[in-house]
């Protein structure tokens, strides 16, 4: 047996899912009053982040069974980074910390909403206060590359100053 790649999550069924309900019945996931979480086939959930105050979307990432259990027990935000194969606390590096103000699931409790309040103002890596910082040109012509527009003009803080030179891993 070879070990799993560096990039791969823990299962869900080792060290955590003793937190969560099993999956029983539909009936128990949407009309139940425990959180039985479905994780995909490589041990994630989706997340939408958004601000408890405006309801802006702030940006989207997934969570292990770790990540999740370690969000309802401390409150703070935490998440499975892809990019760097290791559970990751919102704001660790940055001080952007993600307090959660509500944790919702959806009906049959395979993606998580979380409604935040972030020390600092911003949750982007790039700077600004959302990863949602730029619209799609809907209805463009096929007649070339799709234009994208800046919905945010200024970064809340310079990237370099916080992370260095690599904030985040290129994955092209």
């Amino acid at each position: 047996m070879t070990d799993a790649p560096a990039n791969d999550p823990p299962a869900p069924d080792r060290r955590y899912r003793h937190r969560f309900t099993d999956r029983l019945s539909v009936e128990q996931v949407e009309e139940g009053t425990t959180l039985a979480p479905r994780f995909d086939a490589d041990g994630l959930i989706p997340v939408v982040t958004t601000d408890a105050a405006s309801g802006d979307v702030l940006m989207m990432g997934v969570m292990n069974a770790e990540a999740l259990a370690c969000s309802i027990e401390t409150g703070k935000a935490h998440y499975w980074s892809r990019s760097r194969g290791a559970l990751w606390r919102k704001g660790a590096t940055s001080g952007l910390v993600q307090t959660i103000v509500e944790m919702r699931i959806d009906d049959d409790q395979d993606a998580v909403w979380l409604r935040v309040t972030v020390s600092g103002g911003a949750s982007c890596h790039v700077g600004y206060r959302s990863c949602f910082y730029r619209s799609v040109a809907i209805g463009a012509g096929a007649d070339g590359p799709v234009a994208l527009r800046f919905t945010e003009r200024e970064k809340i803080f310079d990237p370099r100053a916080v992370y260095g030179d690599a904030p985040n891993p290129t994955r092209l």
